[in-house]
């Protein structure tokens, strides 16, 4: 791809694209803004026509994540059909589904020590995925009697956990694989022993 191929529109994206990839190849602590330029066929002075510098790139690569993360687990929840636990749990593998299609996303998101306190943008962005999973697990304590509901954002934040520490088992280095179940069985196996025990479902 030759320099001068983005015009001003798209050069932005075009790095974010370049970026993604760096991540996924080399982490996101081990590549420079000149690096992301050069796959995106531009001059090392292009980026700064949209980014400060390279942390304000990586925001936005996890920004995006967190746009398409929120999406997709609205989508799964879609309204808690046919039921709020049935929902939920496709929360949970939408949660999967995504780490594994879009690992530089995901890295950016959770693994390259942004602050997202910094970013208006980027906040709003991981706010809307949070607000996906309290809904669906607000949903899922609307019969139980108000003063016996756990509150709703320890239940999401404790799936949220329970997830990301199944993406780790079966993703870096696949510790995961030495267990006789897939990462989709493990997390919905764990996430009906959690709610078991939160008397979503009867003993």
């Amino acid at each position: 791809m030759s320099r001068g191929s983005y015009h001003h529109g798209n050069l932005r994206q075009a790095l974010v694209d370049a970026t993604v990839g760096l991540i996924e190849q080399k982490g996101p602590a081990a590549f420079t803004l000149a690096e992301a330029a050069r796959l995106a066929g531009v001059s090392a002075a292009a980026p700064y026509r949209h980014f400060e510098g390279r942390d304000q790139l990586l925001e936005e690569v996890a920004r995006q994540g967190y746009l398409d993360f929120a999406a997709r687990l609205e989508a799964a929840f879609g309204g808690g059909r046919p039921s709020a636990l049935s929902a939920f749990l496709r929360m949970g593998q939408a949660y999967l589904t995504f780490a594994s299609e879009k690992p530089g996303f995901y890295i950016a998101m959770f693994e390259s020590g942004l602050s997202i306190a910094g970013n208006a943008e980027l906040s709003a962005a991981a706010d809307r995925a949070q607000e996906a999973l309290l809904t669906g697990a607000t949903a899922l304590f609307a019969r139980i009697p108000a003063d016996r509901r756990p509150p709703p954002i320890m239940v999401a934040n404790h799936i949220w956990a329970m997830s990301h520490g199944v993406v780790e088992l079966f993703g870096r280095g696949r510790p995961g694989s030495r267990v006789p179940v897939t990462a989709a069985d493990m997390l919905e196996s764990g996430v009906l022993i959690y709610l078991r025990g939160l008397g979503v479902i009867p003993s």
